[in-house]
């Protein structure tokens, strides 16, 4: 598996689009990125390989897999049954909405995290890096862990809040945090030239010139 198999795969499943799209931020981009669109058994079975190899590749030995809600839910569960087919056996947890106050009560399901705990969290984009920062007081609240970084799908590798730093640079500036990708927008603009997305080739003007307008090494 490489970049471009990996971007195949998200334009295959519906997860990589292009077109005209209005972002949160309130840029207009030429692609956009949505992993709520995973909705087969194959296709989580297959994204949970991509995110255990850039786990392997990157060296890291995590404990804990923990998936912020709720996209981050069906990774964070597709990564910890990737690992487990190279003979990785690594628990698992993701953080409710609203704590339950019935039944077992709590934030967290599955795994109930402890002082020491290597713990990795697994996202799908970084845009402006929110998630990361409501994510960080749920995890210390519940114990001293050893945060490992965030492991993404694609760096989109734009300016992110605040001056030129990327939302990637801005969270390992802000918090200490690496992030792993296992693809960016370069490999995507790569893989556009190169034909292996079946695309017009006018969107890979249009994804240069966001690239030049937004774009941060």
């Amino acid at each position: 598996m490489n970049n471009h198999d990996f971007i195949k795969f998200m334009y295959d499943s519906g997860v990589l689009t292009f077109g005209d799209f209005t972002l949160k931020s309130g840029r207009k981009a030429p692609y956009f990125v949505n992993t709520g669109n995973y909705r087969t058994g194959e296709q989580i079975a297959k994204l949970g390989e991509f995110y255990a190899k850039c786990i392997i590749d990157s060296g890291l030995k995590p404990d804990v897999l923990y998936g912020p809600a709720y996209k981050g839910i069906p990774l964070c569960v597709a990564a910890a049954i990737g690992l487990s087919k190279y003979g990785i056996n690594v628990d698992y947890c993701f953080n409710r909405k609203e704590a339950k106050d019935h039944g077992e009560g709590g934030l967290i399901v599955g795994h109930q995290l402890k002082d020491g705990d290597k713990v990795l969290i697994i996202e799908d984009v970084i845009t402006a890096g929110t998630a990361i920062r409501e994510t960080l007081p749920i995890i210390n609240a519940q114990a001293n862990v050893d945060l490992l970084g965030v492991v993404i799908s694609i760096d989109r590798m734009e300016k992110g809040k605040a001056g030129d730093k990327s939302a990637v640079q801005e969270v390992k500036s802000d918090f200490g945090l690496n992030v792993y990708n296992i693809a960016s927008v370069v490999d995507i603009i790569n893989a556009i030239k190169e034909g292996v997305l079946p695309i017009d080739n006018t969107y890979l003007e249009k994804m240069l010139e966001y690239r030049k307008l937004y774009g941060v090494e």
